[in-house]
């Protein structure tokens, strides 16, 4: 919603948020579609509760044992509740400049997001692809450290122009695909890792490309080549829908989560496979 400001600046220069509105774009703004809030309100009312379970579940079961991979998940977690806050925000009558200061705060906590789930591809492309170093550098301290810094890049790219802002959304699209291509060629040679813990490293990277390129890049597209109408509703609801993705990397961080969907998977093809068996079985029978 950013790129709904047009670039227009004032003729003193100032960044008055009245000057940068048009007046289409600001109905879009300020008055969703109908099918826009009612996917709003359903994803607010879904993903809170269930996201403040997630966070205290991971930090109950996981960080305490000194892992640091939940601790990118919490953040992630809790910059979508941010945006969800924000959501909320928006169901109600706002001036101009408040609703300025709130998309700000908005599309800090997405720039978050994204960056969180870069850290979570890379600290998995780490685990298998440098299992040495990762071993001695993944220290609780370290990662709050790292976790500092992606929410002062992700405030420094919301508040910067609009070729920044594109930038940071970006960039996490060929780093996120280095980290699965590199993750993927590194796996057979790493002997480190049990073979569990290899399925639910390439789940996690999988769902982690997923969110990005299905939630993400239509907005990035819609910013790029600024296409009114279907784009942009599509991608609004896109863009609203992360925060409820994001709990599935909740789900496959939790240990034996990917075992059990790959032995379903199996356990289905082999039942249609006996299936086809027993009818081709049959009719050769009655053949004869």
């Amino acid at each position: 919603m950013e790129y709904f400001f047009a670039k227009r600046s004032s003729e003193n220069g100032s960044l008055n948020p009245s000057d940068f509105i048009d007046d289409h774009l600001y109905s879009f703004v300020l008055h969703d579609s109908f099918i826009v809030q009612v996917v709003t309100y359903i994803i607010i009312c879904i993903s809170i509760p269930l996201i403040l379970v997630a966070i205290y579940l991971i930090y109950a079961s996981t960080v305490r044992n000194d892992h640091v991979a939940p601790i990118y998940v919490i953040n992630l977690l809790i910059s979508d509740l941010i945006q969800l806050c924000c959501m909320i925000i928006w169901q109600a009558p706002l001036k101009l400049q408040d609703l300025w200061y709130i998309l700000k705060i908005y599309f800090i906590a997405m720039l978050a997001s994204v960056g969180f789930m870069v850290c979570l591809a890379l600290e998995r492309y780490a685990v298998i692809a440098h299992p040495l170093w990762y071993r001695f550098q993944r220290t609780i301290k370290m990662t709050v450290v790292v976790c500092v810094i992606v929410w002062v890049i992700s405030i420094v790219y919301s508040l910067s122009y609009d070729g920044l802002f594109v930038i940071g959304l970006l960039l996490p699209f060929p780093v996120i695909i280095f980290s699965l291509v590199g993750t993927l060629r590194a796996i057979s040679a790493s002997t480190s890792v049990p073979s569990d813990e290899k399925r639910k490293i390439v789940g996690i990277l999988v769902l982690v490309l997923l969110i990005y390129t299905l939630l993400f890049l239509p907005r990035l597209i819609y910013i790029l080549y600024f296409i009114p109408g279907s784009l942009y509703i599509m991608s609004e609801i896109f863009l609203r829908l992360s925060p409820l993705a994001d709990l599935f990397l909740y789900v496959f961080i939790r240990k034996g989560t990917v075992d059990k969907l790959l032995a379903s998977v199996c356990c289905c093809k082999m039942e249609s496979n006996d299936t086809e068996r027993t009818t081709t079985g049959g009719g050769s029978r009655s053949l004869s």
